[in-house]
C-alpha cells in the first residue's frame, strides 16, 4: 500500500503540478501570423521579447568593414566609422551643417546595409560594408594623418568629430523604416529620380532642385576628342557600328532623356544603348551630357553637368545650402523626400 500511495503521488505531480508550472512560466502565442508582413525571424523576436523594451544604442555597437586593400574584416565602433566616412567622403572645408548631414547619411547607410546584408554583401561576403567607394569610402585616423598631414588633423579633425558627435544616434527614416540614403558629389542643378536610373522605386529618392552648386569643380566639364578618336572609342565596344566621319551626325543620336536632362537611351547606328554605358565608355562625370560636332576643326566635344549618379543628396548642394543658412535636418529633408530624422534609440 505504501508503494501504491507513492506511485499515485508521482502521477499527480506529473499530470497536474508540472503542467501548471509550465503554463505560468511561458507566455503562449496564438497560432498564425500575429505580426502581418513580418519575416519568420522578426516573428521569433516578437515572441521572445521581454516585458520592458530595451533601446538599442548603436553608438556602443560595431560594424564589420571589409578592407579592400588587405582582404581582412575590421570591426569598428560605428561612430568612429562614421567619422572616417565623413572625412573620406566630404571635404573638411565644407560647412559644418553639410558635414552633419553627411554624418547622418553615412550612419543611416551603414545601418541600412548591415540590416540588408547581415550575412555579408555578395561582392564581399565576409562583411556587409567595405571601405571603398563600392559602399562608402572610409579612412582611419592614422590613414587621414598619413594622407593629409598633421596640419590638416589640427585644423579639421575636431570639426569632423563635432559633425558626428552632435548628430549622435540620428538616422533617416521613411514611414518608420530606415532608408538607404544614396548621395553623390554634384547633381548639376537637379537630382535624379531613382526610377530613371536603376528602374526601381524608392519614394524618398525623387528628383528635387539642387541649388548653390556652381562652385563645384565638376559642375560642368568638357571632354574634347578628334573625330577619329571618338569613332575608334565607339568601335572598340561596338565593332559592328557603321560610323564614319561623314555619317556620324546621322548615326549618333541621343534618343531619350530623363526629366532632368540625363541621357537614358542613345542610338549608335542601329544599336540602342543605355546612357550609363556611354558614360562608362568615355569616363564621363555623369549621364547629363551633350555632343557637339565640328567637322572643320575635326573635333567632337562632350559636355557634362554634375558628377555622380545624381540620386539623393548632392554634397556640393548640401554645402551651398549650409552656407545659405539651412540646418542639416533641412538639407536632408530637402534631398530625401518625406523623411524624418530621429534617434535610433527610439
Amino acid at each position: 500500500m505504501k508503494k501504491l500511495g507513492m506511485y499515485i503521488s508521482m502521477v499527480l505531480i506529473i499530470t497536474i503540478l508540472i503542467p501548471t508550472v509550465i503554463v505560468k512560466t511561458f507566455n503562449f502565442v496564438p497560432k498564425g501570423n500575429t505580426a502581418q508582413g513580418k519575416s519568420l525571424e522578426q516573428e521569433e523576436q516578437i515572441i521572445e521579447k521581454v516585458e520592458t523594451p530595451v533601446a538599442i544604442d548603436y553608438t556602443d555597437s560595431t560594424v564589420k568593414i571589409y578592407n579592400t586593400k588587405i582582404g581582412i574584416v575590421d570591426e569598428i565602433n560605428i561612430e568612429d566609422y562614421v567619422k572616417g566616412v565623413v572625412a573620406a567622403e566630404m571635404p573638411a572645408e565644407f560647412h559644418i551643417e553639410a558635414l552633419k548631414a553627411q554624418a547622418v547619411a553615412a550612419r543611416t547607410y551603414a545601418i541600412s546595409r548591415t540590416i540588408k546584408y547581415k550575412d555579408g554583401h555578395p561582392d564581399h561576403p565576409s562583411a556587409p560594408l567595405c571601405n571603398g567607394i563600392h559602399c562608402q569610402a572610409y579612412l582611419s585616423f592614422s590613414q587621414l594623418r598619413e594622407i593629409h598631414g598633421e596640419t590638416w588633423i589640427e585644423k579639421y579633425w575636431s570639426k569632423i568629430e563635432e559633425s558626428v558627435d552632435s548628430t549622435k544616434n540620428l538616422a533617416i527614416f521613411y514611414n518608420g523604416e530606415i532608408i538607404e540614403p544614396l548621395y553623390h558629389s554634384t547633381a548639376g542643378g537637379r537630382t535624379e529620380d531613382i526610377k530613371d536610373v536603376f528602374g526601381g522605386d524608392a519614394p524618398y529618392l525623387k528628383s528635387v532642385p539642387s541649388p548653390y552648386e556652381e562652385e563645384a569643380p565638376k559642375y560642368r566639364n568638357t571632354l574634347t576628342l578628334t573625330i577619329e578618336e571618338f569613332i575608334n572609342k565607339i568601335k572598340s565596344k561596338y565593332p559592328d557600328a557603321n560610323l564614319t566621319k561623314d555619317n556620324l551626325h546621322e548615326k549618333l543620336k541621343l534618343i531619350e532623356r530623363t526629366l532632368t536632362g540625363r541621357v537614358k537611351k542613345a542610338a549608335i547606328d542601329k544599336i540602342i544603348i543605355d546612357g550609363r554605358d556611354l558614360r562608362d565608355l568615355f569616363s564621363l562625370n555623369s549621364t547629363n551630357f551633350t555632343f557637339s560636332l565640328d567637322k572643320k576643326l575635326n573635333i567632337i566635344e562632350i559636355e557634362t553637368y554634375g558628377y555622380g549618379h545624381g540620386l539623393g543628396m548632392s554634397q556640393w548642394g548640401a554645402n551651398g545650402m549650409g552656407k545659405h543658412g539651412s540646418t542639416f535636418e533641412e538639407i536632408l529633408k530637402h534631398y530625401y523626400t518625406g523623411v524624418e530624422i530621429r534617434s535610433i534609440e527610439n
